[in-house]
């Protein structure tokens, strides 16, 4: 195919002239584009503006009849995954080879830019494939419609194993270049999962794509929480007998007891440093207590000391603070303490039960399950005001939230009412839109979504 030579400018010189370009179109006469047909009004927020979704061209993918079969369902799932995962960012409203089959397009970049905008877009992604031997080379190149300019060029190498893994790092590298935030697509989400017949952990792709054991204890292991650097995921096991702590290191697979002495160790979560884990523990069948040790299980040390039940703690992002259950005061609420155990406040104030604190990744809100009128909804609070309101509604239990770490999507566990599919995995953006289901296989529970891969 024919292309003229377009100029390549850097990303960051791009994003102040797209921004200006598309911040005086919009404000010319005080009028706003009308939304597309078939999609929800969003907006983007892009240097401090507010602006509606990019209209992005994906046309299909040059070089495809160069490929062999393997490397054509390669191509093929990159083409999808990707296109998926720009459209589950939000920050683009696509037009894909069936939309765009009205135009007739000549190959030559500069005379069908003109075509693509007619079609309301503002931006074209062109992507070009060719063999390697066994591998797939990838060029992709995103335009600006208006202006000719080159926003963002990349090249990818790999074989058609890593296909899902060069689209999702593709997206997050167009997302970063026109939102100025980073991406999740290469975010991961544990849980705990039944449907091998015992209860192990599991890690799944942000989108619930590639869901694979961690475990095998062919046991009980329960509530998996991440370390920030995304190399290890702590866990409880029965493995030993009693509810004990455990380690998993993701990349050898090694697995490492931290606390399994005493009759009960739960609900761990790590210092944002890596360096300890705060957790649920009981001594000789009394109440359970928050407790705090180093990652090796050393330095064991009490935080606190109350008649009413503390477990389930989770450590803010800034190491400061630590959230967790208690029903010191009655029924169960969520509390927040200093991270030595001092200055303890109550958080939560409304319904009769609430449960598994779950920080935003810049500290400001906690969600948690929170049961009202008889059934657990999950529910955000905001950590200085006090402000609450629900994030789900309607029938089944919705519990053990956990933020993406862009903070603008919940994970979480639900049990549909009168579902046959038991509990399961769903995700859910923060305005309580765009609620989607990620598992299906057994009953699964407490998801934990990963930081930013490193």
């Amino acid at each position: 195919m024919k292309r003229s030579p377009i100029r390549h400018i850097p990303t960051a010189v791009l994003l102040v002239l797209l921004t200006g370009a598309i911040a005086a179109v919009s404000q010319q006469s005080g009028a706003q584009q009308p939304p597309a047909p078939g999609g929800e009004d969003v907006t983007v927020i892009l240097e401090g503006r507010l602006r509606s979704q990019f209209r992005l061209a994906i046309p299909e993918f040059d070089g495809l009849a160069l490929l062999g079969p393997d490397l054509r369902g390669a191509a093929d799932e990159i083409d999808r995954t990707l296109r998926s995962d720009l459209e589950a960012s939000r920050v683009f409203r696509l037009q894909g080879p069936a939309d765009l089959s009205v135009l007739a397009l000549t190959g030559d970049l500069t005379r069908d830019f003109e075509l693509y905008r007619s079609l309301q877009n503002e931006l074209v992604l062109q992507v070009d494939l060719r063999p390697e031997g066994d591998k797939l080379v990838i060029e992709g190149r995103l335009y600006h419609l208006e202006s000719g300019d080159s926003i963002l060029g990349k090249r990818y190498r790999g074989t058609p194993a890593v296909a899902r893994r060069i689209a999702h790092t593709f997206a997050d590298e167009i997302i970063l270049a026109l939102s100025g935030r980073q991406g999740v697509a290469l975010s991961q989400i544990a849980f705990y999962s039944d449907r091998s017949g015992f209860k192990e952990i599991y890690l799944m792709d942000y989108d619930g794509a590639n869901q694979r054991p961690v475990t095998a204890h062919k046991s009980i292991s329960l509530t998996p929480d991440w370390s920030r650097a995304g190399d290890t995921i702590a866990y409880v096991s029965y493995f030993s007998g009693a509810p004990g702590i455990y380690l998993v290191d993701l990349a050898t697979g090694r697995k490492q007891p931290v606390v399994t002495e005493g009759s009960l160790n739960i609900s761990p979560s790590f210092s944002p440093d890596g360096r300890k884990i705060v957790f649920g523990r009981s001594m000789g069948g009394g109440n359970t207590e928050i407790f705090v040790a180093n990652r090796d299980g050393t330095s064991l040390r009490q935080l606190t000391h109350s008649s009413g039940i503390d477990t389930n703690p989770a450590w803010s992002p800034s190491g400061r603070d630590i959230a967790f259950t208690s029903s010191r005061a009655g029924n169960p609420n969520i509390y927040v303490m200093d991270a030595e155990g001092a200055n303890l406040r109550r958080l939560t104030f409304e319904g009769d039960y609430s449960d598994g604190a779950a920080w935003s990744p810049d500290g400001t809100r906690i969600a948690y399950a929170s049961r009202r009128s008889g059934r657990f909804d999950i529910a955000l609070t905001d950590v200085v005001t006090l402000e609450s309101r629900l994030l789900t509604s309607g029938p089944g239990s919705n519990e053990t939230p956990s933020f993406s770490p862009d903070g603008r999507q919940i994970v979480f566990a639900s049990k549909r009412r009168n579902s046959p599919s038991g509990t399961q995995v769903y995700k859910i953006e923060l305005d309580g839109s765009g609620i989607r289901q990620l598992t299906k296989d057994g009953n699964n529970f407490s998801p934990s979504w990963s930081g930013f891969p490193k």
